[in-house]
């Protein structure tokens, strides 16, 4: 019997999860990565294959608080690359409270979802 873990389990969520999201030069996908100490963002223009902007926790903690942060600098980076409109992509991970605070900020910040 074949041993599978948590993060195989998560690979699986995320390639369910991207056969139904795409970004679009028009909506382009906000993917976000979850590690043990650090939050990722990246906004992505699947068409092109290209990331319009990425920004992350390196440097502090992941809690709420900074996953609030991230949200608010991640809709500032996008919106200076002139994005308003994006796709949430979670990666596969649960949107718990730290997934779930990046988001409310981000549209706080003036990002549309």
């Amino acid at each position: 019997m074949k041993v599978k873990t948590k993060a195989d389990f998560r690979k699986r969520r995320h390639f369910r999860l991207r056969s139904k999201v795409q970004g679009t030069a028009d909506r382009p996908r906000m993917a976000v990565y979850v590690s043990n100490r650090y939050i990722y963002v990246q906004v992505i223009d699947d068409d092109a294959q290209r990331t319009l902007c990425s920004v992350s926790s390196l440097g502090e903690n992941n809690t709420v608080a900074t996953a609030k942060a991230l949200g608010t600098k991640a809709a500032e980076a996008a919106k200076a690359q002139g994005v308003t409109r994006v796709v949430f992509d979670r990666g596969g991970f649960a949107y718990g409270q730290r997934l779930c605070a990046l988001a409310d900020s981000a549209r706080e910040a003036g990002l549309e979802f």
